[in-house]
């Protein structure tokens, strides 16, 4: 008899991953496909949604050609923040604007300095930020007041295909609690947010919990698809609450942390985490369970930066990187009193200050090229482990970090991050977290009785004392240095700007 199995996909800003999952926890195929980002002016990110149906569409044919079978059951992760406007019949009628899509920055610093901003965020568990459905209509009732009353609905991508699956507008708790909109504790939209926003709630989905489950594909799908119209797709969640529980990371005192381009923290538990100045993001992962944490603008991309404009290296390879680390190796821990604010392309959580930027602090004539170079990196840990510290002051002690990541094939990079926060790590890399994660909902939801598969022997990275100390010692200049600069920061971008 032929093993039954799941299919993940995962719908993220650059392309959409399926996985094929059996419900033994192995994996039986992957698939991949990828899409553009449309910047068509400064401070805009924009996708095709049209790109984003055919990606997956691809993906379920390609894992359902190579294990010759229709999965059991459909299940979706999804990014979050995404906005399209809607005609009734779910038609697009514009680009969908992302995440990254930074043009309501000013109203939405506008309302983060009030105290409505603290209601809506308190309510909400969402920080105020561009990035949010919630500042993304404040800037489209603005200032495209015609697409913006022409609208039935307003929408993310994962709506969008669901759509198209089903002729039903509904969205999974998770994707709901990003948007700025939605009430984390009573579960339903939020009267103030909406009327700030300018909409009613009729013009946003039915909200739904994340193992809800739909039995019946329109037909054109079901042929599209080629899988049978009754099979059960489970709405799922967002790709970070999918990814602490792909990665088992649901309990209390142990955190995810995960860098990429950027980087974030998170941790997952029964009761909403809230700091304003922090905004620390409180996303549902179903009814009665909160993930909370905070994100950071500045990881890889920071990197990269110091293999650009220091190494004079365009395009790194993986010999530059393990170049980089090598000379970073030769300079202790600390190096030697150099400290790096990492904050090059602004940054969020915990200082939400779009204005701040990179500095280097007491240069002395012993530092060398090498010296930046591992300060650079010591920068982008400290802003790490102000999130994590950030946490911990909000909720309890987190005594373990799950990483996963690019960043963890670096062994100089993971101890580097292990020193200065003192905690153990643990690196669990799965095929997909966030996709294994959208498995996992499907696998309780139909199948109760099958275990979720255990992760393979996990490799443990502790702290070095000594590194710690020099470290501890310095964590609390990291943020002073901030607090002493952000004035002049802002001057200095604003001569900038000026030209």
């Amino acid at each position: 008899m032929q093993e039954e199995y799941i299919l993940g996909i995962d719908i993220g800003t650059g392309s959409t991953k399926g996985v094929g999952l059996s419900l033994k926890g192995t994996v039986l195929a992957s698939a991949q496909h990828h899409y553009l980002i449309n910047e068509p002016q400064p401070g805009y990110s924009e996708q095709d949604p049209e790109a984003i149906w055919q990606a997956f569409v691809d993906c379920v044919k390609d894992v359902t050609a190579e294990i010759k079978r229709p999965p059991a059951a459909v299940s979706f992760s999804s990014a979050m923040h995404s906005l399209i406007a809607v005609d009734d019949k779910g038609t697009a009628l514009h680009p969908m604007i992302t995440w990254a899509d930074t043009r309501s920055e000013k109203l939405a610093t506008q309302l983060r300095a009030s105290p409505q901003g603290e209601a809506i965020y308190r309510q909400t568990g969402t920080p105020i930020h561009p990035m949010t459905p919630l500042c993304k209509l404040l800037w489209m009732k603005e200032h495209d007041a015609g697409l913006f009353h022409k609208a039935a609905k307003f929408i993310s991508i994962k709506e969008y295909l669901w759509y198209k699956l089903f002729n039903a507008f509904e969205v999974d708790y998770s994707l709901a609690s990003a948007t700025g909109l939605f009430d984390i504790v009573k579960l339903q939209w939020s009267d103030e947010a909406c009327q700030l926003a300018g909409i009613t709630t009729d013009k946003l989905s039915k909200p739904v919990d994340t193992n809800y489950t739909q039995k019946a594909l329109i037909p054109d799908a079901e042929k599209l698809l080629g899988i049978p119209g009754n099979t059960p797709f489970v709405i799922g969640a967002s790709d970070g609450c999918c990814a602490n529980l792909g990665s088992h990371v649901t309990g209390a005192g142990t955190a995810a942390l995960t860098i990429g381009t950027s980087g974030a923290v998170r941790i997952t538990g029964a009761q909403p985490v809230y700091n304003y100045p922090a905004m620390i993001f409180n996303y549902l992962l179903n009814h009665n369970t909160y993930v909370s944490g905070g994100a950071v603008n500045n990881g890889g991309i920071a990197l990269d930066w110091l293999l650009k404009k220091f190494l004079n290296i365009s395009k790194p390879t993986d010999e530059d990187y393990k170049d980089l680390f090598k000379a970073i190796n030769t300079v202790p821990a600390g190096s030697e009193g150099l400290l790096f604010l990492p904050y090059l392309y602004g940054e969020r959580a915990p200082i939400w200050d779009a204005n701040s930027s990179g500095a280097y602090l007491n240069i002395q004539p012993q530092h060398s090229q090498q010296h930046f170079l591992r300060a650079g990196l010591e920068g982008i840990c400290f802003a790490l482990a102000d999130v994590v510290n950030t946490l911990e002051q909000a909720s309890t002690p987190i005594k373990q970090i799950s990483i996963s990541g690019g960043f963890i094939s670096s062994a100089t990079w993971v101890q580097i991050l292990a020193n200065i926060t003192g905690k153990k790590l643990v690196v669990q890399q799965t095929e997909d977290a966030s996709a294994m994660g959208a498995v996992y909902i499907a696998m309780q939801e139909l199948f109760p009785d099958t275990q979720l598969p255990h992760l393979p022997d996990a490799q443990v990275i502790e702290p070095d004392a000594e590194s710690h100390k020099v470290y501890a010692k310095m964590f609390p200049l990291f943020k002073k240095v901030y607090e002493d600069l952000k004035g002049s920061m802002q001057v200095l971008n604003g001569l900038t700007e000026q030209g």
